[in-house]
């Protein structure tokens, strides 16, 4: 071989080292890319999925009122999806879990923990008198400032003025929650402090668009959350002729 024929055989070999090693970093890059992808196309079904179970567990707490004159009271527990037996004493009582043995939905998101529902004392107690009647739950967010502003509802609910008869949640992927086998998931965030304000919450709750930032007025956040309004609610069981 001469020295000529061995430089271009030096030189075709180096060219498809480069060629390998390009292939080999695209098809790096491509199983990156994919595998985030995959991941954030699995997150979103998830959250879809999570928006037509609270979908579908709002229509049914609108039936469920229909057949019997009011809402249903929270879940008897963690573990027992029949409505608690007694009436609620007040707020704090009437805000627990979806009762979903007594609806017949499904109780948990898409992450497997346990919906969360809060209804108002006098909409859970059958009749409803819907002359004297004040729904009390309120939906607040953050406005461009950072301040706490109302989505539905106001500071003073009366029967001039009224609010929601039901609030109704997922407690997101993150963070805040109880798995359906009842244990309860630790808050790993620091500065949450509206996911927190849900999690104790039996009458005023905060509605954001999702965020991981920290930093953010509220923190970070991934509650999802969809309501009842008495109009919506008093047209049902008024078409079912169960409203007094």
């Amino acid at each position: 071989m001469t020295p000529r024929q061995a430089h271009r055989q030096a030189r075709r070999q180096h060219g498809a080292a480069l060629l390998l090693l390009v292939a080999v970093l695209g098809l790096g890059a491509a199983s990156l890319l994919i595998g985030a992808f995959g991941r954030n196309t699995g997150e979103t079904e998830r959250q879809q999925r999570t928006l037509a179970t609270l979908a579908q567990a709002r229509d049914a707490l609108l039936g469920f009122a229909a057949v019997n004159g009011r809402l249903p009271r929270p879940a008897a527990s963690a573990l027992d999806g029949r409505e608690r037996a007694a009436d609620c004493a007040g707020d704090a009582e009437c805000s627990g879990f979806l009762p979903w043995v007594a609806l017949g939905v499904a109780g948990v998101d898409a992450w497997g923990k346990l919906l969360r529902y809060s209804v108002t004392p006098e909409m859970a107690r059958a009749p409803i008198v819907s002359f004297s009647a004040v729904a009390n739950r309120v939906v607040l967010t953050r406005d461009g400032r950072g301040e706490l502003a109302y989505v539905a509802g106001q500071d003073q609910c009366d029967v001039s003025a009224q609010c929601l008869p039901a609030v109704l949640f997922s407690q997101g992927r993150n963070h805040y929650g109880t798995a359906a086998s009842g244990v309860p998931q630790i808050n790993t965030a620091r500065g949450n402090i509206d996911e927190a304000a849900n999690d104790g919450a039996s009458r005023r709750f905060i509605n954001r668009p999702a965020t991981e930032l920290a930093t953010l007025p509220g923190g970070a956040f991934d509650d999802m959350l969809t309501w009842i309004t008495l109009p919506t609610l008093y047209q049902r069981m008024r078409a079912a002729r169960n409203l007094p």
